[in-house]
């Protein structure tokens, strides 16, 4: 066997844009870009503040359940880290990272991923290649591989 194919071999295979969920969050459904061009993962927040309880920085921030949602969703999740991000354009600012569960194809894994303002991007949450590495085979040349949501079930 080639060695590529054994490599392969396990690895969920997905197209460029997926659903997924974010359970840990609350979020049952979500749409994002597998971006094998970004290192780390980007998830769309409306507001975020930073908090310490018990010595310990917390952020709590506001998701919103789909682009049609007019309620806000508010969680909380402890700070795994800030470090500098360079966007597409360039440009260096510095994020707050957090972990949570991830659910793609019927499989569950914890991620790192930057909390940042993603408003008038096609999807709120970007899927860089440190979420995906070990797990993931992309086709670049499919979308929603592993299906939709029923538009009904979107909250």
């Amino acid at each position: 066997m080639p060695e590529s194919a054994s490599a392969s071999a396990g690895l969920l295979v997905v197209g460029w844009r997926e659903w997924l969920a974010l359970p840990a969050l609350g979020m049952p459904y979500l749409k994002a870009k597998v971006d094998t061009g970004a290192r780390s993962s980007a998830l769309h927040v409306e507001w975020h503040e930073v908090l310490i309880e018990r010595g310990v920085p917390w952020v709590r921030f506001a998701l919103l359940p789909s682009s049609l949602a007019s309620s806000e969703r508010v969680c909380e999740a402890a700070i795994l880290d800030r470090r500098e991000v360079t966007d597409s354009g360039g440009h260096r600012t510095a994020r707050i990272f957090i972990e949570t569960e991830i659910e793609l194809g019927g499989r569950r894994w914890t991620i790192e991923t930057n909390l940042t303002n993603r408003r008038g991007m096609l999807f709120p949450m970007l899927l860089g290649r440190t979420a995906m590495a070990g797990r993931l085979l992309v086709d670049p040349s499919l979308s929603y591989l592993l299906g939709e949501p029923d538009p009904a079930e979107i909250p």
